[in-house]
């Protein structure tokens, strides 16, 4: 793809995106009337439904639009912005979900606690196009591959501004350099949060041990002098408009940054860092299981799969539609297509217990509030 095409096609991908974010404003409306009348209604109207729970802005709403059209069963639709918040609000019980996407080390605690129901990959048509390491990688929290079906993954690294820098960080220890006091974006989520201080010790990012931990936290207080906030999505957004110099952030978010601000990059820090992958599952209280099987393998069709990636544009797990990117884009877009000697220094996330759960909040909470 020549630099004109390829300028071209993300320019329209960040209009679209802009656009179907009003959009999606609607749909949720129409998600929270449902959860307040206890969940949507299967009768009604006789229009078969199924309720699904995602990340902020983690698809094209035209596909559910589509979805809709091609099947005649409603989407009810409602988003969430962290992994504990989903917990949450899927534990409380006031809307029986069909479908959820999650974080790898979420998803591995709603496994480990028999929360969700078996995929039948036998009634799913284009389930084959999810490449093999990508349910490689799903084997770390889904041991047998029964449970969840791959939809986007990456990294979590640093997004930094070249005019705004005083050299390339290439250290998760840049993020502690007294240069950049106010100018430096953190994680606002639990485990990403402690990547950074985490990695950098030398420690696993799935470290039990208190005393590790402690460690990181220590690291972590130290550093809060020097950090102006602490995001998740808004750190992109920031950091297009040239309001910090550096953000720890999820390598799509990174991509889409680096779209609207030609002088930002990306790095994910010598030393390693998480790789996530985000996967969908159906939880056992949904009430359509038919209709959320009918749903992911509408995802996993070439054709959507393809859409869906253009408007994300997260890596896609999707053989498909990576068949179809030329290879110097993929040259060209390292955050959306880590070479594998960044893979292969990255940890995936694991659930560690609801003992070790609470004390990372613990910690994490101390850290909140901590004044310097």
């Amino acid at each position: 793809m020549v630099e004109g095409e390829k300028q071209r096609r993300r320019e329209a991908i960040g209009v679209k995106r802009r656009f179907l974010a009003l959009m999606m404003t609607t749909v949720m409306v129409s998600a929270n009337l449902l959860t307040a009348c206890g969940g949507p209604s299967r009768e009604g109207d006789g229009r078969e439904r199924i309720v699904v729970f995602n990340y902020g802005d983690y698809i094209d709403v035209d596909l559910i639009a589509q979805f809709e059209e091609e099947t005649g069963i409603q989407v009810a639709y409602e988003e969430f912005l962290t992994p504990e918040a989903m917990y949450t609000k899927y534990k409380n019980g006031t809307v029986d979900y069909d479908l959820i996407c999650c974080s790898d080390y979420m998803l591995d605690k709603m496994i480990q606690e028999e929360e969700v129901v078996p995929v039948d990959f036998g009634k799913m048509e284009y389930a084959d196009n999810i490449g093999d390491t990508y349910w490689e990688l799903s084997r770390s929290f889904d041991p047998d591959n029964q449970y969840s079906i791959p939809y986007y993954w990456g990294t979590v690294g640093i997004l930094y501004n070249t005019e705004m820098v005083a050299s390339a960080p290439d250290s998760w220890t840049d993020l502690w350099d007294p240069q950049y006091k106010n100018q430096i974006i953190m994680q606002d989520s639990v485990r990403d949060s402690f990547i950074p201080a985490l990695v950098q010790l030398g420690y696993s990012i799935n470290t039990t041990d208190r005393e590790e931990l402690r460690q990181a936290q220590k690291l972590l207080l130290d550093q809060k002098k020097l950090v102006q906030s602490y995001l998740v999505d808004e750190a992109r957004d920031d950091m297009a408009n040239e309001q910090a110099a550096m953000a720890v952030i999820y390598s799509g978010e990174a991509s889409l940054g680096m779209e609207y601000n030609e002088d930002l990059d990306f790095v994910v820090p010598k030393e390693g860092s998480d790789i996530w992958m985000d996967s969908w599952v159906i939880p056992k209280g949904g009430k359509n299981y038919q209709g959320a099987l009918k749903f992911l393998d509408f995802l996993c069709r070439e054709d959507v799969a393809m859409q869906n990636f253009e408007y994300v544009y997260y890596s896609t797990p999707n053989e498909a539609v990576l068949d179809q990117i030329e290879e110097e884009e993929k040259e060209e877009e390292p955050a959306i297509f880590p070479p594998e000697d960044v893979i292969r220094r990255c940890e995936i996330f694991r659930y560690l217990g609801e003992d070790m759960e609470e004390f990372y909040n613990h910690m994490w909470k101390e850290l909140k509030a901590y004044q310097n």
